[in-house]
């Protein structure tokens, strides 16, 4: 799946270790689009090279294209989603902007369809 939106708020960093003894670190991050409803996503970045990739290219305030997967958990009866973003990269401004803009063509010449 994919979203564009604006950064809005990058959570702090979460490290620990798993119980197989691994390392691991995650970071969240608050993504704001341009809907009326339901324009608030937070999305989780998981893994070292990832979580560095993200806060070395990424900041608050940026307009970003995010791809992502929707997991969903269960424990004890409960289930939790989470939004695991695996592709972040600057939004396309310009083609957001002319989305469903009309081009008009001036060109006296080509008036006639034949």
């Amino acid at each position: 799946m994919k979203v564009t939106g604006t950064i809005k708020k990058v959570l702090p960093t979460l490290e620990g270790t798993s119980k197989a003894g691994k390392e691991w670190k995650k970071l969240s991050f608050v993504l704001e689009t341009k809907e009326e409803y339901n324009n608030l996503y937070c999305f989780d970045v998981f893994g070292d090279e990832k979580v560095d990739n993200f806060l070395k290219y990424n900041k608050v305030g940026q307009d970003v294209d995010v791809e992502f997967n929707v997991r969903t958990n269960e424990w004890n009866d409960k289930y939790f989603t989470s939004l695991d973003a695996w592709k972040i990269f600057k939004a396309d401004v310009s083609e957001v902007e002319v989305v469903g803009a009309e081009v008009i063509n001036n060109d006296d010449d080509d008036d006639l369809p034949f």
